[in-house]
């Protein structure tokens, strides 16, 4: 009797560190490449352009800089300085992703809006420590902490933007209903999901094609076990219901990994603090990229709104 009891304790130590690892580990040192771009369908006809806007970024100056998260990680960011006194746009980047590639288009709104940035690294990405990758659970604290920072450095006047994309947009979103300062004028949420368990189902259901039921229980298990945290403990869908933060969404019609249809979760959790506006044919964070002037256009609407 024993030893079947030891097999089956042990398949289910490996089941939920396989279940871990997938979805939440990823190794030291980060390798995340920006000039490594995803090569679907989609994402072909955009790589040649979005391999010269990362270029073109990383050769503008910046500084490097570092902050403490709550938890004692080290965490990083590159600072681009524009005009003194302008807004300050705070940018988190997606899952397993690198923070140029992923605004590697945005800089030219930046330009625009006339906005300073910090472009982070979050956790366990870049040159951020960590392993654990969260889903916004834990990185929503580090929204936190970066925007406290530029209120220190910057002083108690300067007007913030946060801006993400796909992870970094459920961050953001998760974020908003957490003790920020006034100083935070509105957030850019770029394709980002309703909650870190629904893509997690999404992903289980229609990418692996493997039985929810079965599967999520221990992933679900493991994020505690292993990553000491809730996949459960916070969704951008109940975070809206409670912000007063003007949120601007945007979302692909044509987005194959986060679906469309959780942009309009989120729109009518939010209710009137946010505006939703769909790229019917673009693809996970290609909107900007395939519809530059209208991005543009609405973005540029927002910003000359929330900084008056």
């Amino acid at each position: 009797m024993l030893v079947p009891f030891i097999s089956l304790l042990v398949l289910l130590l490996i089941v939920l560190a396989v279940s871990f690892y997938i979805p939440f580990y990823n190794p030291t040192p980060h390798k995340e490449d920006p000039y490594n771009i995803p090569a679907s369908e989609q994402y072909i006809p955009h790589g040649e352009n979005m391999r010269r806007l990362v270029t073109q970024l990383l050769a503008l100056p910046y500084e490097q800089v570092y902050i403490t998260s709550y938890d004692g990680l080290r965490l990083a960011a590159k600072y681009f300085h524009r005009n003194d006194g302008a807004p300050l746009k705070i940018e988190f980047h997606g899952f397993r992703s690198a923070a140029v590639r992923d605004f590697c288009g945005a800089h030219e709104l930046d330009v625009m809006t006339g906005c300073n940035v910090l472009l982070v690294d979050q956790r366990s990405h870049g040159l951020s420590d960590g392993n654990v990758i969260t889903f916004g659970i834990k990185e929503r604290y580090d929204v936190v902490s970066w925007v406290n920072y530029a209120v220190e450095r910057f002083g108690p006047d300067v007007k913030i933007l946060l801006s993400g994309v796909s992870m970094g947009a459920a961050t953001v979103l998760m974020a908003s209903s957490l003790d920020l300062p006034g100083n935070v004028r509105g957030i850019i949420a770029d394709c980002g999901y309703s909650s870190p368990a629904a893509i997690i189902k999404k992903v289980c259901r229609e990418d692996y094609h493997l039985p929810v039921w079965l599967l999520y229980p221990f992933i679900k298990l493991s994020a505690k076990v292993f990553g000491k945290f809730d996949l459960e403990s916070a969704s951008a869908v109940e975070a809206v219901k409670n912000t007063n933060i003007p949120l601007f969404l945007v979302h692909g019609g044509d987005d194959r990994y986060v679906p469309c249809s959780m942009a309009y979760e989120i729109k009518e959790a939010a209710g009137d603090m946010a505006q939703l506006h769909i790229f019917q044919t673009s693809g996970h964070v290609l909107c900007y990229l395939d519809d530059t002037p209208r991005y543009q256009q609405l973005a540029q609407a927002f910003c000359d709104e929330i900084f008056q």
